[in-house]
Formats: C-alpha cells, structure tokens, sequence
C-alpha cells in the first residue's frame, strides 16, 4: 500500500511536470512564430515596374514636357532620382536576364536577343542561373510575373518554373495591344517569328480570353495579385510591353494629346499615359492597404529608346536602343521607399539594374544565400548616407556579335568601342560624347581598355543563336514549332 502510494506521488509529479514542460514548449514555440511572423512582416514588398523601349527624356521626372507622367513621377519625388543609372544590355532580353539575375548576362552566355522556340529548353536564361523570386522564395515571398517574360519559351523555362507563383502576360519579346488581335490559341499555332505578337494571354500555363487593352489588363492583374498577397511578403515584377511597338493605343489615351501633331508622337504619348494611369492604380492599392511606407518600388525602362521607330526622345543623350552611347544603357530609373529613403533624393554615382537582385536581398528578416556570386550591389547603405563610397568603380557592356564594347567609371570616363573605332568621353563634361580625348588621356584610355579586357576574360560567348539568326536557327529547325517535339532539337 505504502509502495502504491509513494508510486503514485513520484508518476503525479513526472505527469505535472511533463504537462509543465509541454506547455513551456507550446509556449517557446508559439513565440518563435510570433516572431518569425513579425520578421516576416517587417521585410520590404517589392515591386519592380519595367517599361520597354521608354526615351530618357519621356518621363516628367527626367524633363518630360509634352507626356505627363505623375504618377510615374511621385515614384521619384516620394524616393530617390538616379542621374547615372543603367542597364546591363541596350536591347529587351539580355538586359532583362541581367536584372532577374543580378549578374552581368554575359556570363551565363546570354548575349542575343533569344527567339521564340517552344522546344529548346536552352533557348532563354540558362536553369543554372538563379532568378530574383527563386532567392526571395529562401526568406518566404510570394513572386508574382506579369507581363513581358522574353526569358524563354520552353516550359522548363517559364516564370513557374523560374520561383514565380503566379504568371500573367506573354512569353515573347513584343505583343499585339488590341485583344482582337490575338488570335493564335498557342505557341504551337506561330509559324514565324512574329506571329508571337498574336498569342492569347497566359494565366499561369492556362491560356485566357482577355479584353481588356494589354497595358490595362496588366495594370488590373498587378492591383488583383498586390490584394492577394496584401498579408505575406511579395515580389511583383511588372513589365509591361507599352511603348514598345506595335504603336496602338485606345481612344481614351490618345483624346489626351490632342495638340501633339506628329501621329506616332501621339501614339507613343498614349501608350506612355497609359503605363502611368497603371502605375497610379498601383500606388493607390498599396496606399489603400496600408503597404505604401514598406514597400520597394523601382521603375526603369530595360533600354533606351529607339527614337526612329517609336518616336522616342532620349534627350541630349546620343544613340538609342541596340547602341553602346549613352542613349541606348542609360535609362530613366527610379527607387520609392518611404521606411528608408527620404523623399526628393537625388544620387549622382553609376549604378545599374544589375543592383536591384542585390538591394532586394539584403533587406530580408533573414539571410539569402546566392547560388552564385552577384554582380549587382545593395545601394541603400550609399543612398541614405551609411556608405560614403561609390557602388561601382567600373561598368562594362558589350555586343559580341559586331563588337562593339563600352565601360564607364565613376568619374565619368568612357571608352567606346563601335565599329572598329576607339573613343574616350568625359561624361561629366560631355553627356552627348562629342569629342573624343584618347590624345588628351592615354592613361585614362588605357586604363579603362585594360580593366574591359580583364571583364570581357570572365565572359561567355553566346549560347544560342538570336533574333539576327532566326532565318538560320529556322533551317537547323524546321521542327521549330510543332506541338509533338518538346525536347531539345539538335
């Protein structure tokens, strides 16, 4: 009886105090939620809003008169205006393989504009490289896609494929505005390189009947999926088509620039209104739910405009889209964020698109690890003061296929290799690269040449042929659309 009892005391206690110690854990555990909850919370939403094709000077923030953008603008006023910012490519793909992947595109190969080829998984961005939303998908954002993808048609290489959770828009590198045009079920219906343009929309993998004008339905998508994800941390990468050709707009847009004369001025203006009437719907939402002042926004454009062909102005910059001068790299580019950078900012020093992959991940509650080494930097220790130092001591690009190259540094020294001819500009002095100071600055000349040399040594060439190939990769694949061959075409 006495054993019984003694027994019985010694198992009371183990029970209270296993009971004691269950809720202790409950209690540990509940709390690491918490926190991990309010981390979670504290990290930045990102939105990325990338036009196609804009001019530098075809924004208000950057001198615009005759295209009022004011809500393309308050992104600037509210933030940060970059006076030297660029892309890593002066045409559509490879700047955009760039900026998804935070390194300079030439190292992966990635140096042409790539075609539209259902059935080549190695036709777009390599699946050894790492997207932005595979490194936020490490510290729990959602990432949603819309628009202009031009990354790669297969579908190993499609923005479900690439971290994102959510797609909406179109695979190739340019689109019909109007619904009514868009009369191919699939991609398996393009006989030619541009019958792209005609595809249905995607939801994901699913094809849709949309109605509205493409920059309105990608602006209406961009308001739904900021509600969706409006309580976990999300990163939105939008990337409208407009003003990219076709030159169309709806009536609505184009009745606001009646006293522009000149019809593809008008057209363009419409196109870009229509960009910035989307861009207000997105910081009203976000406004409205309470984001605004933890949200990263940047705006930029993934090349300078091709003036001739949509009436573009890029200013007193020289060159356009496709070229190594300035008005094909530098591009209007813009950073909100209320929780840290004070609104009016202005910062001179060359950055690049290349930076936004770096920045987004070092803002995370916890470390992302790269799969590989970036090429980008976070600015925000040098925007708001932290580091008085510059982010880049030296930019490169380069056209491999004609051999033209260029680099920069932070004074603003350049050379520009075009056409077999060498050229030295002081930018700070010479924005509009007139004159040519090789003379004047063998040292200079020679340095930059010398630091291009020991970059271009760590690049690829090109990996697949592009769109200046594309009556040749046709020939080598004549299988190139057929729905029944989804594998690599040798």
């Amino acid at each position: 009886m006495v054993l019984n009892y003694g027994l019985k005391n010694i198992l009371n206690k183990m029970t209270k105090n296993l009971i004691l110690l269950i809720l202790l854990f409950s209690r540990l555990n509940l709390l690491s939620a918490q926190n991990q909850s309010i981390n979670l919370m504290a990290q930045p939403n990102l939105i990325i809003i990338l036009v196609d094709d804009l001019g530098y000077e075809d924004v208000g923030f950057n001198g615009c008169k005759d295209i009022p953008t004011p809500n393309i603008d308050k992104i600037a006023s509210q933030g940060v205006k970059f006076t030297n910012a660029y892309v890593s490519y002066a045409v559509c793909g490879p700047s955009r393989a760039g900026l998804i992947t935070g390194r300079y595109q030439d190292r992966f190969g990635f140096g042409r504009n790539p075609l539209f080829a259902p059935n080549d998984p190695e036709m777009g961005l390599p699946l050894s490289e790492e997207t932005l939303a595979e490194a936020l998908k490490k510290a729990n954002y959602k990432s949603v896609a819309i628009g202009k993808w031009h990354l790669g048609v297969h579908e190993t290489l499609r923005p479900l494929k690439r971290g994102f959770d959510d797609f909406y828009g179109f695979l190739s590198g340019g689109h019909q505005y109007f619904p009514k045009n868009w009369t191919l079920k699939d991609e398996h219906e393009v006989k030619v390189q541009f019958d792209t343009y005609n595809t249905k929309l995607l939801r994901d993998n699913t094809r849709v009947e949309e109605t509205e004008y493409l920059t309105d339905a990608l602006s209406r998508e961009a308001v739904y999926y900021i509600d969706k994800y409006k309580n976990q941390s999300f990163f939105m990468y939008l990337a409208y088509n407009a003003p990219h050709g076709p030159l169309q707009a709806t009536q609505k847009y184009l009745n606001r620039f009646d006293t522009i004369k000149d019809q593809k001025r008008k057209t363009y203006a419409a196109m870009v209104s229509a960009v910035d009437d989307g861009v207000g719907k997105v910081l009203h939402k976000l406004e409205q739910l309470g984001l605004s002042e933890n949200t990263i926004i940047c705006f930029l454009s993934d090349n300078g405009g091709p003036e001739k062909k949509n009436a573009s102005n890029n200013g007193i910059l020289k060159g356009g889209k496709s070229d190594v001068f300035e008005g094909g790299i530098r591009v209007p580019f813009a950073i909100k964020w209320p929780a840290k950078i004070a609104a009016g900012s202005v910062y001179d020093k060359p950055i690049i698109s290349l930076d936004i992959f770096a920045t987004a991940i070092a803002q995370t509650s916890f470390p992302v690890e790269t799969k590989k080494p970036l090429d980008g930097v976070n600015i925000i220790p040098f925007l708001i003061g932290e580091k008085k130092s510059i982010p880049h001591e030296y930019l490169f690009w380069r056209k491999f296929d004609v051999n033209d190259y260029t680099s920069r540094n932070a004074k603003g020294e350049k050379i520009v290799h075009r056409k077999n001819i060498d050229m030295l500009f002081d930018l700070e002095k010479d924005i509009q690269e007139t004159t040519t100071l090789i003379e004047q600055s063998p040292q200079s000349f020679q340095n930059l040449k010398n630091s291009y040399k020991d970059w271009e040594n760590q690049m690829l060439k090109p990996i697949f042929l592009g769109l200046g190939e594309d009556l040749e990769y046709s020939k080598l694949h004549p299988n190139r659309f057929d729905r029944d061959n989804n594998s690599k075409q040798k």
